[in-house]
């Protein structure tokens, strides 16, 4: 019976041209090499405006194939083309991710971050979501305004970019002290990215689709306006009222205490959750 395996297992190999054991591992190496090298890639552009790009280039792959398979030949002409300017264009908007593939390559970090768990992150996250929750509630108290965002899937370069960056632990002080009045980065919102705070006195949109109640001034319409474009959250803090919000898909949640907010926060921001359940879970309204 082994003996019939074995000879099973030579033919086999002889069909795939695999001449010897070493044959079959070295395949075995390049196959998983190749999918190291790939999750490491989407790992990289996880996080960042890209997503929508390589979506979008799966949606014209596919919808070429189907021009040619229903022989609809003007349309298949325009996506051709449409690929060849494609050629030339992804890798300017790349650009960013393409660097950043590089700098983790030069600086070895490719194997480092692959070996933290999704238990110590989770546990950073939350972590992170604690000093958010303690800064919103002290900002609350002294009636302090706050802008703080909160990065989920889609990087916020752009807005990142805009401000002044900082690239600091994210802790309760260093929020509070950003948003004290008349200091040089409490005009602006400060973001958090990656369990860092990115950067503060960051500009962002207003909101053009939410219709907000008119007793709200542009620190809630920036807030409402960034998660039009974007799936982060947003917390808010009213300086007039010390009411403390979140703002998450355009709809705005109000008067939160630090209970709510925490939970709310935890559920936004785990990575298991879609989008459109929670958004569901709490009822989202435009100024509940």
């Amino acid at each position: 019976m082994v003996a019939v395996n074995l000879d099973h297992i030579a033919n086999f190999m002889a069909a795939v041209g695999m001449r010897s054991p070493w044959d079959f591992f070295r395949t075995i190496l390049d196959i998983s090499l190749v999918a190291y090298i790939f999750y490491k890639l989407f790992s990289l552009i996880r996080g960042t405006r890209a997503v929508p790009l390589i979506n979008g280039v799966i949606t014209l792959v596919v919808a070429l194939q189907v021009a040619e398979w229903l022989r609809l030949y003007t349309i298949q002409f325009i996506l051709e083309n449409v690929f060849i300017a494609a050629s030339v264009a992804l890798p300017i908007i790349f650009q960013p991710e393409l660097r950043r593939a590089l700098e983790h390559l030069g600086r070895g970090r490719l194997i480092k971050a692959s070996l933290r768990s999704d238990e110590e992150q989770d546990a950073e996250m939350r972590r992170t979501i604690d000093q958010v929750v303690r800064a919103a509630e002290i900002l609350g108290r002294n009636k302090t305004g706050a802008l703080i965002v909160l990065a989920r899937e889609t990087g916020l370069k752009e807005y990142i970019d805009s401000g002044i960056k900082l690239d600091a632990l994210v802790s309760a002080e260093l929020l509070v002290n950003i948003f004290v009045e008349k200091t040089p980065l409490h005009d602006g919102a400060a973001i958090i990215q990656n369990n860092r705070v990115a950067a503060a006195a960051c500009w962002l949109p207003l909101a053009e689709s939410t219709v907000l109640s008119h007793d709200l001034g542009t620190r809630h319409r920036s807030g409402v306006g960034i998660t039009e474009q974007t799936d982060c959250v947003v917390v808010i803090v009213s300086e007039e009222t010390g009411i403390i919000s979140v703002a998450y898909q355009g709809g705005l949640t109000r008067n939160l205490d630090e209970k709510s907010l925490r939970e709310i926060l935890l559920k936004l921001m785990d990575r298991g959750k879609r989008p459109s359940s929670v958004r569901g879970l709490f009822g989202w309204g435009s100024s509940s």
